[in-house]
């Protein structure tokens, strides 16, 4: 059975953003794309865990703030070196005006 967390709010986010989110120990992100589409991914990178929260999204990509790799937040693929394993991404989906995801 899935366990939906209730994440925030989808006005916490604005258009090509991200925010922080915790939950049970981990950290995890929340991104929003420039088509209004909402991803969870683990929160660190996986090069040198620098948080994830504090970089830059284009479009549905996300880039670390420390070394500038880059993610698909839709696949977690790693787009950009220096990062080689990719991201775990979450099911997320959008009810009521909340963002929930599914870890």
């Amino acid at each position: 059975m899935a366990n939906w967390i209730d994440a925030c709010a989808t006005g916490d986010i604005g258009e090509e953003d991200v925010i922080r989110f915790d939950h049970a120990g981990r950290t995890f992100i929340i991104v929003r794309d420039h088509q209004d589409n909402f991803y969870c991914t683990d929160g660190l990178c996986t090069h040198e865990d620098v948080h994830l929260a504090d970089g830059l999204v284009v479009e549905a990509t996300i880039e670390c703030p420390k070394h500038s790799s880059i993610f698909d937040c839709r696949t977690g693929e790693v787009e950009t070196p220096p990062a080689c394993e990719n991201l775990q991404t979450y099911p997320t989906k959008v009810e009521n005006g909340r963002v929930l995801v599914e870890v």
